[in-house]
């Protein structure tokens, strides 16, 4: 399959899944997800992208071939936490609220509506998966394509699988704020539509400049599992501290593990 094949069904398929998380508000009468379920799609998605950050950018990154100033390892932990130090700027930064917190986070503005930074909470976190997509692919067409387009494909493939709970999520949420089936779905589809625009600009960013390829690998590790970190994890133990979040995390950690394995 020629390389524009790989990245076209990549970068479409991570935004495709957003789309079929969204239609969750057409058949699911709820205002939101039981804690339970909640907690059970929150651990999946979590997991997936842990063992993404690790096997699908980390790993490669420090097995980078060519000539660095600094050791790779050096340049890997440093890379990781820039990524995160951008993802906690933004939060920082931009004003929204998440699925299941009350409090304003960024700078406080009484212009933007709670949907809209609804919408904002989960466009920002979708902005790493994005890049890493790219950045997969950039790194693999730099490199020459070959095996290392597949390895794009599947991490494409364990970022959409986690796309659609994590969507699915907000969408709930915005259809209780909006009051609107079909306006909570175009909101939480339009939050996974950055993907793809990320994925672009890594990829692009990763083409040109193959001296910084385990530079941007790094980064977009970090950005992920700033969010892993500081969301995701802290759902999967709100409202009592069962196990299943734990469980599905594990899931979601094995299975992606075991996409990224096939592309040796």
């Amino acid at each position: 399959m020629p390389d524009y094949l790989y990245v076209l069904i990549g970068l479409s398929i991570i935004f495709i899944a957003s789309t079929l998380g969204s239609a969750v508000v057409f058949f699911y009468r709820k205002k939101e997800f039981s804690p339970k379920v909640t907690k059970i799609l929150t651990g999946f998605a979590a997991g997936v992208m842990f063992s993404a950050s690790f096997f699908s950018l980390i790993l490669p990154a420090l097995e980078s071939e060519g000539t660095y100033k600094l050791p790779l390892p050096l340049i890997v932990g440093i890379s990781v936490l820039l990524g995160a130090g951008f993802l906690w700027l933004i939060d920082k930064l931009v004003p929204h609220i998440h699925a299941k917190g009350k409090e304003e986070e960024g700078i406080p503005t009484k212009r933007l509506s709670k949907t809209a930074k609804l919408v904002l909470a989960v466009t920002i976190h979708n902005i790493p998966e994005g890049l890493a997509v790219g950045i997969a692919f950039g790194v693999a067409l730099a490199s020459g394509g070959g095996n290392l387009m597949l390895g794009g494909l599947l991490l494409a493939i364990g970022i959409a699988i986690q796309n659609m709970p994590e969507t699915a999520i907000i969408a709930l949420p915005l259809k209780a704020e909006t009051g609107s089936s079909t306006k909570a779905f175009f909101l939480a589809m339009l939050t996974g539509a950055i993907e793809p625009v990320a994925g672009l600009i890594g990829l692009v960013l990763a083409m040109q400049i193959s001296a910084i390829m385990p530079w941007v690998l790094a980064f977009a590790a970090g950005c992920m599992i700033y969010v892993v970190a500081e969301e995701m994890i802290p759902d999967m133990h709100s409202e009592g501290h069962d196990h299943n979040g734990v469980w599905s995390f594990m899931l979601g950690f094995v299975i992606m593990m075991v996409l990224d394995m096939f592309q040796i």
